[in-house]
């Protein structure tokens, strides 16, 4: 089933600006806090009318202003209740004061008769026997959650919206309640948008994936495609990418990251229209003795231990020269409390710092060898960008 949005609204900091249009089952919306995601999703379920736009779900109007301009055909704006879409709130919105099979009747169509069946049915789908006459209250998280959408699924949406629905539990309820969520939703033939900040959440959950920021889209695609070619810096920031360098293209197969102070020499082609170069901490390649192309100077400016990884933050090699160029110390470490992967102030000297992040299951190599002298770029894993 496609889904067509084309919203326009003026928001207090920005405006939305946001068109797109998928067939996917399940679409990931990714992007900061404030940044329009919610809103998306709120204009699509009529929650929030846009000033101007067209949103269609299988080719069914849910909302259309016309052409500026044009004496438009008749104007659409459907209510709510008529879109055929399930809304899932952060906080659920469950009625407090009704029971379990209370809250999933609501909105029901039909007779008694026919209600108390569905009820048992999504009673049943969702693993919730003997909470039927529980109020919200005494439910647990999960609980809470399989009820929302068991009184979605109740009356066979359409479309069904997730905003945010783990942003406030904890990691251990968090990944078991998206196993839950993903389990309960495999035989839901329709179309799932889900709005997060976290990246890992849309991978997880998602075939395409839209990028968001200040309300306008800046990269879509497939989900696996777009977090490994990301094309934008926003885009790979927002998929988790932590370093980045302007960058001057020499020729069609070497490229100066001159925030890094090195020149890197690749056998693929260096697009025309890249103007920075991006790597994810993960991918360094850790190299004891000399030094070849593609590596970096092992200078730890800090480091950072994690309870599942350790975070190296490098000086660059530009630093090193600078300090060797102006005679400023480059001091032994970055401050506390000062922002990794940005520009920051070390004793006076302005120190871009590069993230290597190594997991705990190798660690070990570093034990057993120490630090390494360089760390290595794998071509496959650069991202030139625009």
């Amino acid at each position: 089933m496609a889904v067509s949005a084309d919203i326009c609204k003026e928001l207090d900091s920005f405006r939305l600006d946001i068109h797109f249009r998928s067939s996917a089952r399940r679409i990931g919306i990714l992007g900061a806090s404030g940044c329009g995601k919610s809103m998306t999703l709120k204009s699509i379920a009529g929650i929030v009318t846009p000033d101007e736009g067209h949103i269609e779900i299988g080719g069914r109007v849910l909302f259309d202003t016309g052409k500026p301009g044009k004496k438009a055909a008749k104007r659409v704006n459907l209510k709510p209740r008529m879109r055929n879409v399930g809304y899932l709130f952060q906080n659920y919105a469950l009625f407090p004061t009704m029971t379990v099979e209370q809250n999933i009747a609501a909105g029901l169509k039909g007779s008694r008769r026919e209600k108390e069946k569905r009820v048992r049915q999504m009673v049943e789908k969702f693993r919730l026997e003997g909470l039927e006459k529980r109020l919200p209250g005494r439910l647990s998280g999960g609980q809470q959650q399989r009820v929302a959408l068991a009184r979605i699924m109740a009356y066979e949406p359409e479309v069904i919206l997730l905003d945010e629905p783990f942003s406030a539990l904890d990691m251990f309820l968090k990944d078991q309640l998206q196993r839950e969520l993903m389990e309960m939703l495999e035989d839901y033939r329709g179309t799932v948008i889900m709005v997060s900040h976290n990246r890992d959440e849309i991978y997880r959950f998602s075939e395409e994936v839209i990028v968001i920021d200040s309300g306008k889209i800046v990269a879509a695609g497939p989900t696996e495609e777009l977090f490994k070619n990301p094309v934008s810096r926003e885009a790979a920031r927002l998929t988790g990418c932590k370093n980045f360098s302007r960058i001057v293209r020499v020729d069609a197969h070497t490229v100066q990251a001159s925030d890094w102070g090195v020149t890197l020499e690749l056998d693929r082609e260096v697009p025309e229209d890249a103007s920075w170069i991006g790597y994810r901490a993960h991918d360094f390649i850790p190299v004891w003795g000399e030094r070849e192309k593609n590596m970096i100077p092992f200078d730890l400016a800090d480091s950072a231990a994690l309870p599942f990884e350790r975070n190296y933050y490098i000086r660059p090699e530009s630093a090193r020269d600078d300090a060797i160029r102006t005679g400023v110390p480059r001091g032994d470490a970055i401050p506390a409390g000062a922002p990794r992967g940005d520009a920051v102030r070390a004793n006076g000297l302005r120190s871009d710092v590069i993230c290597w992040f190594v997991q705990r299951e190798e660690l070990q190599v570093l034990e057993e060898r120490g630090m390494p002298d360089y760390l290595a770029f794998d071509e496959d894993a650069v991202l030139f960008l625009q």
